[in-house]
Formats: C-alpha cells, sequence, structure tokens
C-alpha cells in the first residue's frame, strides 16, 4: 500500500513537473524575442545618428554667403564626409568583432558631437574639411549600414531582410526627417544652431546604446531569432585592420564584388550625393523657399521608410537581382524628368516625383546585403562595408562635381540626366551578377 502511494505521489509529481515544462515552453514561444528590443535599440540609434546626415544640403548657400566660399569648396567637404563614412564602415565592422558593437557605436556617437558642435567656432574652410569632414566622416562611418548588417546577422536567422529594410529605413528617414526643424532653425536662427542641435541629437543617443543594446544573443543566454539550436558567442577578432584589408583582397578576386560595388556606387551618387546634397539648392535657384525644399525631402524620409520594409519583405520572397534591375531602372527614369518640374511652387507631378523617390531611395540595400550574405558568407558584414564604401565615394564624387557644374554651367540639369543615365546602367550590371549554385530565395 505504502509502494502505490510512492508511486501516485511520483506520478503527480512527474505530471506537475510535465506541466510546469509545458507552461515554460507556451511562455517562451509567446514572449517577444530579445532580438526585437536590440532591433528597436539599433533603429532609434542610427534614427537619432542620422540627424547630422540632414545638414550639408542646408549649408551651401549659407555658408557661401557668410564666407564667401564657392559651392566647389563646400561641397568638396561633403565629399570628404561622404568618402570617409564609406571607407570606415568596413573597418567598423571588424572593430565591432574585435571590442563589441556597444563600444565602437558609442564612441562614434562622441565623435559626431565633437565634430558637429566644433563647426561654429570655424572661420576658415580647412576647418570645414576637418570638423564636418573628418571628424563627422569617421563618427558616420562607424554608424553605417554596416552596423546593421552586424546586428542583423548575429541576432537573426529568420526575418533577416525584413529586419535590414526597416534599420536601413532608419538610417535614410532619419537623415531627412530631420529636415524640415533644421531648414527652420537656419532661416530663423542661423546655421550654427542647427549645428548644435545635431551634436545634442547624437549625444542623446549614447546612454541608450550603453545601457540597452548587447553585442550577442549569447550575452542574455538566447539562441538568434529563428535559430534552431544555441549559438556560441565568438571570441573576439584580433587583428582587425588586416582581416577587413584581407576580406578586400579575397572578395575583389571574384565579380560579383565588383558588380556590386558599381551599383552601389551608382545608388549613392543618385542619392546622398545627388538629391539630398543638391536639391535644396537645385530647388532654390528655381525660386522654391529653402524651407519649402527641405520639406520635401523629409516627404521622401517618410515614404522612404514604406519603401525600404517594402523592398526587405520582397528581398525575403524575389530574386533580389531583379529587385535591383528594377529600382534603379525606374529611379533613371524619375531623374531625366526632374529637370521639368522645380518650379517657385510644389506642383503636384513633384509631389509625385518625391513620393516615388522615397519608396526608392534605399530600396536597394536589403537585396544588396542579401547578395553580400549569398555570396560572401560569414564575411558578409564586412564585404557590404566595403560595398558601402564605394557608395559613399560615389556619393562623394557627385557631390563635389555637382557643385562644380552649378558653378561651371550656372544649373543643375546636366548633373540630374547623368546620373538617369547611370541609373540605367545599374539596372544592367545587377542583372549580371551570377546566382550562387544552390543558392534559394530565402521565404518568410
Amino acid at each position: 500500500m505504502t509502494e502505490t502511494t510512492e508511486d501516485s505521489a511520483v506520478q503527480d509529481s512527474a505530471r506537475t513537473s510535465e506541466r510546469q515544462s509545458e507552461g515554460a515552453r507556451k511562455r517562451r514561444r509567446t514572449r517577444v524575442h530579445r532580438a526585437w528590443f536590440v532591433a528597436a535599440v539599433t533603429f532609434v540609434t542610427i534614427l537619432g545618428a542620422a540627424a547630422f546626415r540632414s545638414l550639408p544640403g542646408l549649408l551651401i548657400d549659407p555658408l557661401h554667403q557668410e564666407f564667401h566660399w564657392s559651392r566647389g569648396t563646400i561641397g568638396l567637404a561633403v565629399s570628404v564626409n561622404l568618402a570617409l563614412y564609406g571607407l570606415t564602415a568596413p573597418f567598423a565592422a571588424a572593430l565591432m568583432d574585435r571590442f563589441g558593437i556597444r563600444r565602437v557605436v558609442a564612441v562614434a556617437l562622441l565623435v559626431i558631437a565633437i565634430g558637429s558642435g566644433a563647426t561654429v567656432w570655424m572661420t576658415a574652410a580647412w576647418q570645414l574639411m576637418l570638423c564636418w569632414g573628418l571628424l563627422v566622416g569617421l563618427g558616420s562611418g562607424s554608424m553605417a549600414l554596416a552596423f546593421a548588417a552586424t546586428v542583423t546577422n548575429r541576432w537573426f536567422t529568420e526575418r533577416r531582410g525584413l529586419v535590414t529594410g526597416i534599420l536601413t529605413a532608419a538610417s535614410a528617414s532619419g537623415q531627412l526627417i530631420f529636415l524640415p526643424l533644421l531648414s527652420w532653425i537656419i532661416s530663423e536662427h542661423d546655421w550654427r544652431p542647427a549645428a548644435v542641435t545635431v551634436a545634442l541629437a547624437a549625444l542623446a543617443v549614447v546612454p541608450f546604446v550603453w545601457l540597452l543594446l548587447r553585442d550577442h544573443p549569447a550575452d542574455v543566454g538566447l539562441k538568434p531569432y529563428g535559430s534552431p539550436e544555441f549559438v556560441e558567442k565568438p571570441p573576439p577578432v584580433p587583428g582587425a585592420a588586416r582581416r577587413t584589408v584581407n576580406v578586400l583582397f579575397s572578395a575583389a578576386r571574384t565579380g560579383p564584388f565588383w558588380l556590386l560595388a558599381g551599383t552601389f556606387a551608382i545608388c549613392g551618387a543618385s542619392t546622398n550625393g545627388l538629391i539630398q546634397t543638391h536639391f535644396v539648392p537645385a530647388a532654390h535657384d528655381h525660386g522654391m523657399p529653402i524651407t519649402a525644399a527641405a520639406s520635401l525631402l523629409a516627404v521622401i524620409g517618410i515614404f522612404d521608410v514604406v519603401g525600404t520594409i517594402a523592398s526587405g519583405w520582397f528581398t525575403d520572397r524575389f530574386e533580389p537581382r531583379r529587385l535591383l534591375a528594377v529600382y534603379y531602372a525606374l529611379r533613371g527614369v524619375s531623374l531625366l524628368f526632374l529637370p521639368m518640374l522645380l518650379a517657385p511652387s510644389v506642383q503636384l507631378p513633384m509631389v509625385f516625383f518625391i513620393v516615388f523617390y522615397g519608396l526608392d531611395w534605399v530600396a536597394t540595400v536589403p537585396p544588396t546585403l542579401a547578395l553580400c550574405r549569398e555570396q560572401y558568407g560569414d564575411d558578409s558584414a564586412i564585404v557590404f562595408g566595403w560595398v558601402l564604401a564605394s557608395h559613399q565615394v560615389g556619393a562623394a564624387l557627385v557631390a563635389f562635381l555637382g557643385g562644380f557644374a552649378r558653378d561651371t554651367f550656372g544649373s543643375y540639369d546636366v548633373v540630374w540626366y547623368a546620373s538617369g543615365a547611370l541609373c540605367a546602367v545599374a539596372a544592367l550590371m545587377a542583372l549580371v551578377i551570377r546566382r550562387r549554385p544552390g543558392t534559394k530565395v530565402a521565404l518568410a
């Protein structure tokens, strides 16, 4: 009788333990994965740090009027900024593997704040090159899309395209959403308070990074989102600079790298280098108030969120090469029409252009990153950093050449037409990127 009672007690205990385990499994299934909180912090970080990216296009006319610097000289400072933004990115991805995401990003934000804030005391063009070109360029390069790629690769196995689209939208939209505020500050209070505002925005993000961001799922005892098994945190990778250069040399021996770099250079030329830097002064040339032109760029930032997230969703389901070809072709056609749309006031065709360009602004990033993952595996974040470097080199060239063309020809028309033709070339380049054998289109 005693044995029967003991057996019954053991069975009851086992059933209770089983129910508790099942309840724990259900709670784990219903609980939001930590990866989404990390993605949210990354989104806010990129959004806040991107405030300073709004400013260069607004500074061209005020700096030209106050210091009598040529637009070409100011455009050169922006070019240095854009080039360093891209060239720093692959090294930053390797530094994150060596020192961790939190440390690299926090230091980068502090450098951005110092560079932007120091511009209020500048009196010579070389100081603009130093503060805005060198310091802000280096800081922003560490906060580039390679940061988003690193977070996505570490924390997500599923939904990578969607998360990439969301984080990319933060980068581009943050640059544009601040435009109305900064343009109002410049028009009402001069450009210096706007520069201070940008510095404070970067500083405000630092506590979020330090307190909430984590380097790897293993730091909190979790699997990456969608992974069937636990992934150990890799040890710090020494020799960050050497590894970055070695990855470049290895990737440079493959054809897809040059095609991806070439298409992304044209992407940068037709977005950051062209529209973001020169749209406001070009619209002002046609009599449009600066605040109105800046508001149009802000609308691009709003629709960019929709377009980039949608592109990430498409990238999880469709062939990324074809997506790239469609994006570049449509962008090129829209640029050919832009000279006919510029006017003293905002007309309906211009609104249509702005909405379309917003949807297409950085829709190219999710399929480009997907192709990097497909081709280069574990090194994809660093390879994407080098591809992003080409994006910024293209942006830097057009930022300078656009100002030079305006000084030479008295208008931006030739820049719009040339950029439209380059986008057509990018569409063709995307179609000839070879597909790696055995790869499949990922479905969500």
